[in-house]
């Protein structure tokens, strides 16, 4: 029987990642708006009503699809991390931007999944979450390290987002100063718009030279958020 239920897993785990692999090229082809389960059924030669046995409506499909690709992007970083885990902190953070870049001109349709427009009718759920964090949660380590060796320069924030740094601060990095917290939430932000803006062709004629541009950029958000080499 145990045999049995080997195989029966074996088997759904194959059909679940050849679903996964039909989605994406749908993606690929016509964008997040317009991916169809009876599509990728047509696809894969499956009759609808099996394919609901695996993802039971498109949403769940685009979430599979969402945190795939963040877990993917995640890794990408992580690994970038650890081949210089030794790198003072300005080194370490600037790896993992040049990982997120390198990471989504190679999966452009899948960056656009999960940084691009929204899709319309959908709305992530909590699952998606932790996957979403992974690279974020480089960086607060990354510069939490930096303020326990006193080796942090926090900058200013003005008085008028102190109630708001405060609030981001309880909820992200406690052990941090909330002029900190601030300055990551916005390098954050401005690394997925360098990247979305040269994967998007925001660049085109204005930034012909991309990786010394990119990577003199990642050390300005360090810098931003306080770190030095």
């Amino acid at each position: 029987m145990s045999t049995a239920r080997g195989a029966r897993a074996r088997a759904r785990t194959e059909i679940t990642a050849a679903i996964k692999d039909a989605a994406r090229r749908q993606l690929a082809a016509e964008g997040a708006a317009k991916l169809s389960l009876r599509a990728v059924a047509r696809e894969l030669g499956m009759v609808s009503s099996a394919l609901y046995r695996y993802f039971p409506s498109r949403d769940d499909l685009l979430t599979a699809l969402i945190i795939d690709a963040y877990d993917s992007l995640g890794e990408a970083a992580e690994a970038a991390h650890r081949t210089i885990a030794d790198a003072d902190p300005l080194a370490r953070w600037t790896a993992v931007c040049e990982a997120v870049r390198g990471w989504a001109l190679a999966h452009p349709h899948e960056y656009a999944l999960i940084y691009g427009s929204p899709v319309p009718g959908y709305t992530a759920p909590e699952t998606t979450v932790p996957s979403a964090a992974r690279v974020g949660l480089l960086f607060v380590g990354i510069t939490r390290e930096a303020h326990e060796r006193t080796e942090l320069t926090a900058p200013p924030v003005p008085a008028d987002l102190r109630e708001e740094a405060d609030r981001m601060r309880a909820d992200l990095a406690p052990d941090l100063p909330c002029e900190v917290v601030a300055a990551l939430v916005a390098a954050w932000a401005q690394l997925f718009g360098l990247v979305g803006f040269e994967l998007f062709g925001q660049f085109h004629r204005v930034v012909e030279d991309r990786a010394p541009f990119f990577r003199h950029a990642a050390v300005r958000l360090a810098h931003g958020v306080g770190l030095r080499s």
